[in-house]
């Protein structure tokens, strides 16, 4: 079995911390001078272990072992949500340092913009197994401020580099270790999760058609409250899906917007932003249908109609067996008793590497189940741990 410095492995973590400290988290938004300095630390520890470094056109840094395979890739993103936690994503890259210091051969990315800062979201893993297109990139805006996603790339210097993909057959497999995000290893009294599968999220914009007039001088009988017709059939959502639902199905309305947003006018227009997730496709259809039942009842019932757009319809990631295996393996060894099998309810960038190879991945508990705030955190001891297993389940892979 691998020697994991986890002394060395924690060190790296709380350096990188600093980059971009806010609170107790961290502030790095994509391609923010935070970002990328946090790049560049990067590609110093990857030169350290002996990988050969780089960072491409969409900012993906890259280390690439110099030695004979069989390769497995490793890795997560570094930058971070606005205000946010220092372990998301970064755990996994900075995992991903450490196998390459104990010697595997791993190469180690750091794909960019898995936070979704700028629109497309995912930006790094699917540039890098060749589903981002020039056109995606050139419609593209921040969300946060609406700056362009070339002009972004300029800034940070990295206009005109090319963008890398991944050699087909070099890789046996990807591994991504992860902090939870949730509550259910730490209500569990667990300290390692090995995941079973990533939920795929469907997400809908849904928008009512009213009538825009005055809050005072406007009966209620006479009104077209477009406002009021997003209330009740999102009331209607959240009272359907648990019949239909499956055990670890969520479901969020992220936005509601009023037009024109003043409090003395009636809104004429609602938009409301609505994702569902599930790790499994019949339970997303399922949902699907209820959707669409509930809205085409809404339009029978309301004066203000709704018109429901798909915006975009991921497809669930299975992990794969035999890598879960090895983790389990090494879970067993190094935690006895106190790990266990589990889905995970957050989209990763592993889910678009599974299009070219093997996944799996590794969770460690959230205090709190605490995440996307500064306050997350994670015992240093179950980061510790996390990291063994990890290097342990990876050497068994790769003999395997």
């Amino acid at each position: 079995m691998p020697l994991i410095d986890a002394d060395r492995f924690l060190k790296d973590l709380n350096e990188l911390r600093q980059i971009g400290k806010y609170k107790t988290g961290v502030h790095r938004p994509t391609y923010s001078p935070e970002d990328m300095e946090s790049r560049r630390w990067l590609m110093e520890r990857l030169a350290e272990c002996g990988l050969e470094p780089s960072i491409d056109g969409i900012g993906n840094v890259y280390g690439r072992h110099k030695g004979n395979g069989p390769h497995l890739l490793v890795g997560s993103h570094i930058e971070t949500q606005n205000q946010a936690g220092w372990l998301d994503g970064a755990l996994g890259v900075v995992a991903g340092v450490a196998l390459a210091r104990a010697g595997l051969p791993v190469d180690v990315c750091a794909f960019a913009d898995e936070e979704g800062h700028f629109e497309g979201g995912f930006l790094g893993s699917r540039s890098i197994i060749g589903e981002l297109t020039d056109e995606e990139i050139d419609r593209s805006r921040s969300r946060n401020d609406g700056t362009p996603l070339r002009d972004a790339l300029a800034a940070a210097g990295l206009a005109g580099k090319p963008r890398m993909q991944l050699e087909p057959g070099r890789h046996k497999g990807c591994f991504e270790m992860h902090i939870e995000q949730g509550t259910q290893l730490e209500n569990a009294g667990l300290r390692v999760g090995v995941v079973t599968g990533i939920v795929a999220i469907w997400q809908w914009h849904i928008r009512f058609q009213g009538q825009q007039d005055h809050a005072g001088g406007t009966t209620m009988a006479e009104r077209k409250d477009a406002g009021l017709s997003a209330v009740r059939l999102l009331a209607a959502i959240d009272a359907e899906f648990p019949r239909i639902c499956g055990p670890r199905s969520v479901w969020t309305t992220g936005r509601i917007t009023l037009d024109p947003g003043a409090p003395s006018i009636i809104p004429g227009v609602a938009e409301v932003l609505f994702q569902f997730r599930d790790v499994e496709v019949p339970v997303l259809e399922r949902m699907e249908e209820a959707l669409r039942r509930l809205v085409a009842e809404s339009n029978r019932r309301e004066k203000c109609p709704a018109v429901l757009t798909q915006m975009s319809r991921a497809t669930p990631a299975l992990c794969d067996p035999a890598m879960m295996a090895a983790l389990d393996a090494a879970a067993e060894q190094h935690a006895p008793g106190v790990w266990q099998r589990m889905p995970s309810g957050a989209g990763h960038d592993a889910q678009y590497i599974a299009k070219r190879m093997p996944v799996s991945m590794l969770f460690t508990p959230s205090i709190g189940g605490i995440s996307h705030h500064w306050a997350e955190d994670t015992k240093e001891e179950d980061l510790a741990l996390g990291i063994q297993v990890l290097g342990d389940a990876a050497a068994r892979f790769l003999a395997s």
